[in-house]
């Protein structure tokens, strides 16, 4: 957490040498948001009590000034300016929201990210979809598995492919497991999905998984399995997903 100390630097001091007497604070702070310069109040930046921003410029804090003496906050600066403009009117951003919503997170302002998680964008992510991935079961373990069978089997190559189970069902896990046996004999990889317990079907869980795989920077897709090896009663089980090097 960042500290900002409201001292006799405090609010950005005039630069000639104040008068003797009790010296008058302007209210006016002068901000450095990782390099994007704002301009606003102490009391609105105060807004919200109890929220980070309130807590960084209090009375009791320490504060962190660039060479120019301005407060320094060393976070994304182009998602700062829909922070202030809900505080100055409670006017809420029309873009960037999964940003502005991560930034509210971060400075605590309660009643903006409750706002904000009433949004179209963010009430389906952290509402619908990411409480459907909660209930698939290792579902991170198992993106970072795939990432690195992908990696592994990249050197040289244009593209590596991930084979990987989808079961729904607890029933549909027990028609493949002789399948993953035969693939397990034959040292073949394959990452296993599912059963849940959810309303989303096979095809959201794989759009779920090209998603959150393309959102680290992977270039990826996916298709059925074909290997005329494998029971026709399997391939509605079995994804390839194609890494995409170059």
């Amino acid at each position: 957490m960042m500290n900002l100390t409201l001292g006799p630097r405090s609010l950005r001091p005039h630069r000639a040498s104040p008068p003797a007497g009790p010296q008058v604070v302007s209210p006016v702070v002068e901000l450095n948001v990782g390099g994007v310069l704002y301009t606003t109040t102490v009391s609105t930046l105060r807004k919200v009590p109890g929220s980070k921003l309130a807590e960084m410029f209090s009375s009791s804090a320490k504060a962190c000034l660039d060479a120019e003496g301005r407060f320094f906050i060393d976070r994304p600066g182009a998602y700062f300016g829909p922070i202030l403009d809900y505080l100055r009117s409670e006017q809420l951003p029309t873009q960037h929201i999964p940003e502005v919503y991560r930034e509210a997170q971060f400075y605590e302002i309660k009643p903006l990210v409750k706002l904000l998680e009433d949004t179209p964008q963010i009430f389906g992510e952290q509402v619908a979809r990411k409480q459907f991935l909660l209930r698939v079961p290792a579902y991170s373990e198992n993106l970072e598995l795939m990432v690195r069978l992908a990696r592994a089997e990249a050197v040289a190559s244009r593209s590596s492919a991930v084979l990987v189970c989808v079961v729904r069902t607890e029933e549909e896990a027990a028609q493949c497991a002789d399948a993953l046996r035969s693939f397990e004999y034959e040292k073949k990889s394959v990452v296993k999905f599912g059963p849940w317990k959810a309303a989303p079907q096979v095809k959201d869980l794989l759009d779920c998984v090209k998603m959150d795989i393309a959102a680290q920077g992977y270039q990826v897709h996916y298709e059925h399995y074909s290997d005329k090896t494998l029971r026709a009663k399997y391939l509605n089980y079995f994804y390839t997903f194609l890494f995409i090097w170059w």
